[in-house]
């Protein structure tokens, strides 16, 4: 996978962008996340129903991931069954 490759959930709504990718799988709402939507909605999680944000940044402790939420939706996002969150702004520098 590269970056700038479109996931949709197949659980929910939920839609990303992949903007850093190492190995793994990434998944929404438990189940894992392809390019195209498929014909049937699985069932959702319980365990990963948190949500998903329209335009933020979910990223992984170690930084190999990253992905922009597109389109929200019920499930949250996670890589081989680690939960990913939100990525932090950085502060910036004062200016005296």
């Amino acid at each position: 996978m590269k970056a700038g490759t479109r996931l949709k959930s197949a659980v929910c709504d939920t839609e990303v962008m992949v903007i850093r990718c190492g190995e793994g799988t990434i998944e929404c709402g438990g189940a894992p996340m392809a390019e195209a939507k498929p014909a049937e909605a699985g069932a959702l999680n319980p365990d990963f129903a948190g949500g998903a944000l329209m335009g933020k940044r979910y990223v992984d402790a170690g930084g190999k991931f990253e992905l922009l939420v597109v389109k929200p939706g019920k499930g949250s996002l996670s890589v081989d069954g680690i939960a990913l969150g939100q990525k932090e702004a950085k502060p910036l520098p004062s200016s005296d």
